[in-house]
């Protein structure tokens, strides 16, 4: 959808996800799930733009929805709903999750480094995590980000958060884009407990851990 019609799907898809996650939905799933289809832009992802001209989708406004809508669709029969899935999934596998099409350069740097939490941010981990939701991460076109996540292995065996896209509050004043916790060390030669766990997972999917 453009212009008036778009709406930006962050609130959706993260209220699907959860609620599919927690084991708690019921038939306002089905609303979230609608409206995440009917956002969907042509060429298969979203954008939150407003502007009638923009042509181009976002990422980061596109792996939120892909794992909302895939955890939704299972045990779920729903036009449309694996297509849009498969449609989606295209975009980031013809990019090799983090690569231009045209060059196979880096789209951006962002997207090859480590974050957590990602809230509505994308990163390449973030990016083979929705792969093994939708039974994709032994796509052959995952194997340039694997491997970069491989090779970000700190020598003790975890995994940094080489950067972090919140600050912590302090006292009982509220700030935008603030936490009241600390999620873990952030640093490229520092182990972050949660970016390991996720790296673990993924690279098991994968079949690239054993044990």
């Amino acid at each position: 959808m453009r212009g008036r019609n778009r709406r930006c799907a962050s609130q959706q898809e993260n209220t699907l996800l959860a609620l599919m996650r927690l084991g708690i939905a019921d038939e306002h799933d089905d609303v979230l799930a609608e409206r995440l289809l009917h956002w969907q832009w042509p060429d298969g992802v979203w954008n939150c733009d407003r502007d009638p001209g923009a042509h181009v989708s976002s990422f980061n406004e596109t792996w939120l929805p892909l794992r909302g809508l895939a955890a939704y669709a299972s045990g779920r029969r729903r036009p449309g709903l694996k297509d849009a899935i498969e449609r989606a999934a295209e975009v980031f596998l013809a990019r090799r999750l983090f690569k231009r099409v045209r060059d196979g350069r880096v789209m951006t740097p962002d997207f090859a480094a480590l974050h957590y939490p990602h809230y509505w941010h994308y990163d390449v981990l973030a990016g083979l995590a929705a792969m093994v939701d939708i039974g994709k991460i032994r796509d052959s076109r995952c194997t340039d980000a694997l491997d970069l996540v491989e090779g970000k292995r700190l020598p003790d065996g975890g995994w940094p958060a080489e950067k972090r896209y919140y600050t912590v509050s302090r006292g009982a004043a509220m700030r935008s884009n603030a936490d009241s916790v600390t999620w873990g060390a952030t640093g490229r030669s520092r182990m972050n407990e949660w970016v390991t766990v996720e790296a673990l997972a993924v690279l098991r999917a994968a079949g690239r851990l054993r044990g």
